[in-house]
């Protein structure tokens, strides 16, 4: 039995697993706190962590069935993450391992997502992930539960982050990939030609801070008395959405390419719960293709509760010093896309 706890950005979150089995998965969302502040707000959000954090514990308890002294493993996410939400996880689960005497694993966020399709379908080792979610984007070979292989990924924006920005440009609001997505679909893909950043270059990398310059410059011509017509919003996330679904598209083709023995081809993150962009990634592979189930895509503890399983399985352990971080590339010995400084590589 594992207890996982995730407190990386905006959720606050606790499960309990038994193997595969999903005993509980809670999840505790702070939207509503950052509603007025078009985006997450690090010292509200951390605040809200230290005040959920033992009630969704409680209550992933109590949903499974089962008491603390049962749980044989306690999983966190330390990392990456705004790093006051990932100190009072990190926090609250020393805690619990001290008290209790159980054993500690500390789980970089990333990896539960990357790992998540082995909880779900069992996947056998070695497969390609595309992680995409509102801080990330990478094409990520996995060879095991520790041994992570970037390819490529954003030098700039990642596409949630691109997203949310669209949709404060356009008026909609916060989180940003819900948002357009339902504007989406009333809307015109064609209707405007968004680039396909980066596709004219070799490689796997990643760009999206031109598009949203682009939905900038189409929003402003498209004005009438001021004011944007809702058909037109409707087609310039339609079109927008688009773009990004063909240039990751494209670009996991490229991936898949350079990865023949991959026994599948999987999608995570919280821009994996977009329909459109997972319908335009299932075409372009004859291997397994791979999304998770909406709830497993965005924030959640099942997903680190599993990670730490693995971890723990492969012989890992981490004691009272864990250290919580607001960054950790899950492929350390790549080149940092997105610059390092004091508290080390972004990605």
């Amino acid at each position: 039995m594992i207890l996982g706890i995730e407190s990386s950005c905006d959720d606050t979150a606790a499960a309990v697993l038994r193997g595969r089995e999903i005993l509980s998965n809670v999840v505790s969302s702070q939207t509503d706190l950052h509603a007025a502040f078009g985006g997450v707000v690090p010292e509200i959000a951390a605040r809200a962590h230290v005040e959920k954090l033992d009630l969704c514990v409680e209550q992933a308890l109590a949903e499974a069935g089962v008491t603390l002294a049962e749980v044989d493993v306690i999983a966190v996410t330390a990392g990456p993450g705004l790093i006051g939400g990932v100190m009072a996880g990190v926090m609250c689960a020393k805690g619990l391992a001290l008290a209790t005497g159980t054993p500690l694993i500390g789980v970089n966020h990333l990896a539960g997502h990357a790992l998540t399709p082995r909880l779900t379908d069992g996947v056998e080792f070695p497969y390609l992930m595309l992680l995409v979610s509102g801080g990330h984007c990478q094409f990520l070979r996995v060879d095991g539960p520790d041994r992570f292989t970037r390819l490529g990924g954003t030098i700039d924006d990642a596409p949630g982050e691109a997203f949310d920005k669209v949709a404060k440009l356009l008026g909609l609001p916060q989180p940003g990939g819900p948002a357009v997505e339902a504007e989406a679909r009333s809307g015109d893909p064609t209707a405007f030609a968004f680039p396909r950043p980066l596709l004219d270059r070799p490689g796997y990398d990643l760009s999206f801070s031109g598009l949203k310059t682009a939905v900038l410059r189409a929003r402003d011509q498209s004005l009438v008395d001021g004011a944007l017509p809702r058909a037109t919003r409707a087609d310039i996330c339609a079109s927008f959405q688009a773009a990004v679904a063909a240039t990751l598209a494209e670009k996991s083709r490229r991936a898949l390419a350079v990865c023949p023995d991959a026994t599948c081809f999987a999608v995570a993150g919280g821009v994996a719960a977009n329909e459109a962009i997972r319908a335009a990634l299932e075409p372009i592979t004859d291997r397994a293709f791979l999304a998770p189930p909406l709830r497993l895509c965005t924030d959640n503890a099942a997903m680190i509760a599993w990670a730490g399983s693995e971890l723990f399985a492969a012989g890992h352990r981490d004691g009272m010093d864990l250290a919580p971080r607001p960054r950790w590339p899950l492929d350390s010995a790549a080149s940092p896309m997105l610059g390092s400084g004091k508290r080390g590589a972004k990605a």
